[in-house]
Order: C-alpha cells, then structure tokens, then sequence
C-alpha cells in the first residue's frame, strides 16, 4: 500500500476482507494545465458499484452504512475526498499501462450527502466540455 491508502484503510476502518483500497496519481503536467480559478481540486474515488457506494439501497442493506461520512471527513496532505464516481481509477490504471496522460475533470451534478442537485447540469457540462477543449487546444 502507498501512504495514501494506508492512511485511507485507516481512517475509514476498512473490512481487511475486502478488497485493498488503492491510489493512482493524475497525470502532473495535465494537472498543473488545468489548474485555474475554474477549476477546483480534488481527491475523486471510484467505487466498484453505483447505489451501494453513493448510500443508496435497494434491497440489500449497506455493508458499512458510515462509509460516506468516513470518506467525506478524510484528509490527507491537506486534501479531501471531493467526488465518488466509477471510472476514474480505470481510466487512470490503462493511461500509465499504455505510457499515456490522464486526467478526470467531473461536473459535480449531484451532492447526494445533502440533497443538493445541479438546477442546470446540461449547461454546466458544456461549460466544462468547452473549458477543456479550448484549455488543450490554446
């Protein structure tokens, strides 16, 4: 484990019977071009479902029903969890396999924690699909 899932394992008292957390870096260069004023930082976490992780159930109960809150009040070096998705980690994995640069800007369309939702997320979406665009072509 690097320092960063250990501290995660941790801090959220994770099952050792699961399967181990792990980190992987965004690209730097990638990192530092799109990091303005529009942008904000942040640690995003895959997950390996999509109800389950978010809180949500169905109809069988959460393993570990304070999983969120342990994640929402992580820190490390000053940084916190900002976004739980579902393809980061892959996206990440494949690009240093295959020697190439990634990096995960997310539109934040949904903050399940307190119920807040994006009034426009079509709008918000093309603004940062032109934001990008326009950052790696300029």
């Amino acid at each position: 484990l690097n320092d960063f899932s250990e501290a995660f394992v941790s801090h959220t008292q994770w099952n050792p019977k699961n399967a181990t957390p792990y980190a992987i870096k965004a690209d730097e260069t990638l990192l530092d071009l799109f990091s303005t004023v529009h942008i904000s930082k942040g640690i995003t976490t895959t997950n390996v479902g999509f109800y389950g992780p978010q809180g949500r159930v169905l109809r069988l109960p959460l393993y570990d029903p304070s999983l969120n809150s342990k994640i929402a009040s992580f820190r490390y070096q000053g940084k916190k969890i900002t976004n739980l998705e579902m393809e980061t980690a892959a996206i990440y994995g494949m690009a240093t396999l295959l020697g190439h640069k990634a990096l995960s800007l997310n539109v934040i369309l949904a903050n399940r924690a307190n119920g807040t939702f994006s009034e426009q997320p079509k709008a918000a979406m093309e603004k940062l699909i032109t934001h990008t665009l326009e950052t790696l072509t300029l």
